[in-house]
């Protein structure tokens, strides 16, 4: 393995007619390069997905549905394969494969791997391999923090936030929220685990700056009346949050994990998504909702209709943020690490991954 190749496989010294297409170098990018070319970015990279949503708005993306792989003898774990294609100018194709294995955590270990695969938009071939959970939790708390903001405008922007659910996703998003400017007087947790809820608090201690109010609430019930922005991060496979009436003062909900809030909640709630075919699938909440209701009146639209004014939210009203989660986010943002990484001169390229490349030897 070496290190080198600073250019794009996509890139070509200028001729009179353009070259032809040669297989590109195979590189590897670690999650150390990943956390370094995104580290402190958090409105740039806020903004790339801002952009992505509106390529994906105006249909210049592929993002077949999701697969995910089961297993009989471990029911709580699965990988999923997210393939997808980006237009615009710097088109990329590409695929995600994420594990959630939430048995890990006993372990030590952290409950999600992934790695992405892009490949060059011209010949096809797979030109890097890079480590992809810092990438998903990247893209899933920038896509948490454009929504908040949008979603916010015209009404008193949150003050106090809870966060229902405690691990990595939770800390993304907060970093996220607060690398693009928000403040919180008053911060609450609640987590079915004190060892997460501590470490949680414990990053919030050393990382909120004006230092505002931190509760870990034993009462679900009490984090969410007590919330104007709540963030759900929990690992639920069906909804647990069944009774409406603790969102009757309207808060903004970050539904990040899908599948938290009873039917009838989604139901009495102004409801934003991603894409709508995507997130009506695999028994979300919304999928549920459309389920009971017999239709999809109840979705207002997306978040690419509020972002081009299409949709406007209403101030007094609950509103609900339901991501599915796009490939094309990983896309965006894979490519955005590996053009940083080729700036710099630091790709790991794989010498002869490519073998056999003659027809007939």
């Amino acid at each position: 393995m070496t290190t080198a190749r600073t250019t794009s496989p996509q890139q070509h010294a200028p001729t009179d007619r353009p070259a032809p297409p040669a297989v590109p170098p195979f590189a590897v990018i670690s999650g150390a390069q990943v956390q370094h070319a995104l580290k402190g970015r958090e409105r740039e990279i806020v903004d790339l997905v801002e952009a992505t949503y509106r390529l994906h708005g105006a249909g210049q993306s592929v993002n077949p549905p999701s697969y995910f792989l089961r297993f009989p003898d471990r029911p709580t774990s699965r990988i999923i394969a997210l393939p997808a294609s980006l237009g615009g100018q710097s088109p990329i194709d590409g695929l995600k494969w994420i594990s959630s294995f939430p048995t890990n955590v006993a372990n030590g270990i952290p409950r999600a791997s992934a790695v992405l695969i892009l490949n060059d938009h011209q010949t096809g071939y797979p030109f890097a391999c890079l480590e992809s959970s810092i990438i998903s939790a990247t893209r899933t708390a920038a896509s948490a923090a454009l929504a908040a903001d949008r979603l916010s405008r015209g009404r008193p922007r949150p003050r106090s936030i809870g966060f229902f659910g405690t691990g990595l996703i939770a800390r993304y998003i907060h970093t996220f929220l607060a690398g693009t400017g928000w403040e919180f007087d008053q911060i609450a947790l609640h987590d079915l685990s004190p060892d997460s809820t501590a470490g949680f608090r414990s990053y919030l201690q050393q990382s909120a700056g004006s230092a505002p109010s931190i509760t870990v609430h034993d009462s679900a019930e009490e984090l969410v009346r007590r919330s104007e922005l709540v963030v759900f991060a929990t690992i639920a496979g069906r909804p647990h949050v069944n009774d409406a009436s603790w969102f009757d003062h309207h808060p903004l909900v970050l539904h990040i994990s899908l599948r938290d809030l009873d039917p009838e909640i989604i139901l009495n709630s102004t409801n934003i998504v991603d894409d709508v075919e995507h997130c009506l699938k695999a028994d979300t909440s919304p999928h549920l909702a459309e389920q009971q209701s017999g239709g999809r009146d109840f979705l207002t639209g997306t978040l690419d209709d509020v972002l081009t004014g299409r949709v406007t939210v209403p101030a007094d009203q609950t509103v609900v943020f339901s991501p599915f989660g796009l490939g094309v986010l990983d896309l965006a943002v894979g490519k955005h690490v590996y053009d940083q990484a080729a700036r710099s001169g630091q790709l790991h390229v794989v010498d002869d991954f490519f073998h056999e490349l003659r027809r007939h030897g």
